[in-house]
């Protein structure tokens, strides 16, 4: 890592890409090939995967050239869930299927945030998309008041895990305000703590934009919880927090030598 010449020796172990915890999933909404292009300059070894977030890849002109550069880079790429449902909704499945190859896509998100889709046809999705693709389903809903109970949560989780999901991500929207957060950005406490409860977290990805929602996961589950929808220019003040390098986690991962000793 570019820290290590500091002499910090003592920060928390990041592990190295390619990794399977830890994961910054990064959403980019629109970001030119230049753009794209500087992010990984400064930030590539913390980048585990982009998303082009909902259907920006339909309007970006330069969509082909923006994905060389990610692929130059190592970093994958997948598409938004929401173009996702635009194509089940239309029942064009196979044309994504084929669209993902010719784009040479890796990753394929799942979600049913947006429009009524019967579990059981996701589940089947998943097990379909997961024999060419690695799957990121999505469980929640963006609409702010369909509130899902705790144990739907850990049902809907484990069958998606169980169908051929790699990670399973807890919905929370761009904006950080549905799913798994209240209207106001506030952590669902309870039903955080009974997904937990059942399933590990290395399984999950916890998409929190706002850095008062990275502080409180890394809080929680330590330096290498997995988050998603972080903002490109928040890929490195996000590895700050992870590492103690940032006020907010500074005491958090440093115990000073007892003076007394």
């Amino acid at each position: 890592m570019p820290h290590d010449r500091f002499g910090l020796d003592d920060l928390p172990d990041r592990p190295a890409r390619p990794r399977t915890s830890g994961l910054t999933l990064v959403l980019d909404k629109g970001l030119s090939v230049r753009q794209a292009e500087d992010m990984l300059q400064v930030s590539a070894d913390y980048v585990d995967a982009v998303k082009l977030g909902w259907g920006t890849a339909v309007v970006t002109s330069c969509l082909e050239e923006k994905l060389r550069a990610y692929r130059a880079a190592q970093v994958p790429v997948c598409l938004g869930g929401t173009l996702f449902e635009a194509f089940c909704m239309r029942g064009l499945l196979d044309e994504y299927r084929a669209l993902l190859h010719a784009l040479q896509i890796e990753y394929v998100e799942i979600s049913d945030g947006t429009i009524t889709l019967p579990h059981e046809e996701k589940l089947d999705c998943i097990r379909s998309f997961s024999e060419d693709f690695r799957v990121l389903s999505e469980v929640g809903s963006k609409d702010r008041a369909s509130i899902l109970s705790p144990d739907t949560w850990v049902r809907m989780i484990r069958d998606e895990l169980d169908a051929g999901s790699w990670k399973v991500i807890c919905e929370a929207r761009e904006s950080g305000t549905a799913g798994v957060f209240d209207a106001s950005g506030q952590i669902r406490s309870g039903i955080m703590d009974e997904i937990v409860q059942h399933i590990d977290p290395v399984q999950l990805v916890f998409e929190a934009p706002r850095k008062s929602q990275q502080v409180w996961f890394i809080g929680k589950f330590g330096p290498n919880v997995n988050l998603g929808n972080i903002p490109p220019d928040e890929v490195i003040p996000l590895e700050t927090l992870r590492t103690g390098l940032r006020g907010d986690t500074l005491l958090s991962f440093f115990e000073a030598p007892d003076q007394g000793a």
